[in-house]
């Protein structure tokens, strides 16, 4: 028996250079190279974020690794869902993290896969007109050739399951040509591997919210929703984005909200009539990849994010402990503001909400 509820954390494995971003951004480029330059962009903008316990670590060290499993478990989450990349043809990015931790299992962790399946360009100069990797999907026999690898990360004795199946994330589900062809295709091959199914999962963050994953073959979604980007900033920001374009040129897209007026939309206000995971932001401040073009909510603390966090435990407290998942996003996105991990401004504040929130949780559940 599962012990309830299960947060489980986006991890992004962008902490170690890759040839192809050396070729693109420069030797040695990392998420760290975007953090560490970011400056503010108006008053009271909190930029840049600097880590504090785990440093600018390299994720190719298992000593990192360990770090983060380790501090995570402390704090009360279940495991990581790793993002994977999967571009066609075999081709994969970011992969020596997970390729590490399969083949050393280390460390003892609990962990999922989410398929990140998107084309990249260059939105992390703030444009995007230039495709740098293109998302694929050649055809059934490349599925197959997919799951096979996935297969050895589905039975890794680690992995996050769901009614014994393994729990596996789709970013975009609905851009795969055939989608409920390709799920009934791998629930076969899951079958035929001996596994008692799949529990595939996925994310909605441009859906409307009655989106229902069921229709495509899926068994659930999660949402993720963001505030619009339409260039939108609070009054007393403004007059400082006009002079920036009056006396230095600057042209500005840049969007703020407050966090404190988003916390409704974060989270749905009541469960839908299908399965569906709430997935709860700490912060979001993409400026370090986007620049002036980027979108910031404002203002986020330990405090308000375990407004939100509760919101969410409270939408899955009626369903089976199995079934009472939560998702965070993320523990590591330093880019785009959103992490659980230490920094040197609020050290171990939302890690201490995730604690006390968990603990709330399970006290009102017994009573």
């Amino acid at each position: 028996m599962k012990t309830s509820p299960r947060l489980i954390a986006f991890h992004l494995p962008q902490f170690h250079p890759t040839p192809e971003n050396d070729e693109w951004w420069g030797k040695g480029f990392t998420e760290w190279t975007n953090v560490a330059k970011a400056k503010p962009l108006y008053p009271d903008h909190y930029q840049p974020h600097v880590p504090a316990d785990l440093g600018f670590y390299d994720l190719r060290l298992p000593e990192a690794r360990h770090a983060q499993a380790e501090l995570a478990r402390e704090y009360g989450i279940e495991g990581f869902c790793y993002y994977h990349y999967w571009f066609g043809d075999g081709r994969r990015m970011l992969e020596r993290p997970v390729n590490e931790i399969l083949a050393s299992g280390e460390p003892d962790f609990p962990f999922c896969l989410c398929w990140a399946n998107h084309s990249w360009n260059n939105i992390w100069q703030g444009t995007a007109d230039r495709t740098l990797i293109e998302q694929t999907y050649p055809g059934l026999e490349d599925h197959r050739l997919h799951f096979e690898w996935l297969l050895k990360a589905f039975k890794d004795r680690r992995y996050i399951t769901v009614d014994d199946k393994p729990l596996f994330l789709i970013y975009n589900p609905t851009d795969i040509p055939e989608l409920p062809n390709v799920i009934l295709f791998w629930r076969e091959l899951a079958k035929q591997a001996g596994l008692a199914g799949l529990y595939l999962v996925g994310v909605n963050y441009r859906h409307r919210q009655d989106w229902n994953p069921i229709s495509v073959g899926l068994d659930a979604s999660t949402w993720q929703p963001l505030p619009p980007k339409d260039g939108h900033i609070p009054p007393r920001y403004r007059l400082r984005r006009l002079l920036n374009r009056i006396f230095l040129g600057k042209k500005s897209s840049l969007t703020v909200y407050d966090y404190a007026d988003t916390i409704e939309q974060l989270t749905r206000k009541s469960p839908p009539n299908f399965p569906d995971y709430p997935t709860v932001l700490p912060n979001w401040d993409n400026t370090p990849r986007s620049g002036e073009n980027g979108l910031v909510l404002h203002g986020s603390t330990p405090e308000l994010f375990g407004r939100v966090l509760r919101r969410g435990l409270s939408l899955i407290s009626d369903n089976e402990p199995e079934h009472q998942i939560v998702f965070i996003k993320a523990w590591n996105e330093w880019a785009e503001g959103n992490y659980l991990e230490p920094d040197q401004f609020h050290g171990h504040g939302y890690l201490n909400v995730v604690r006390q929130e968990l603990s709330r949780f399970r006290t009102e559940s017994n009573i």
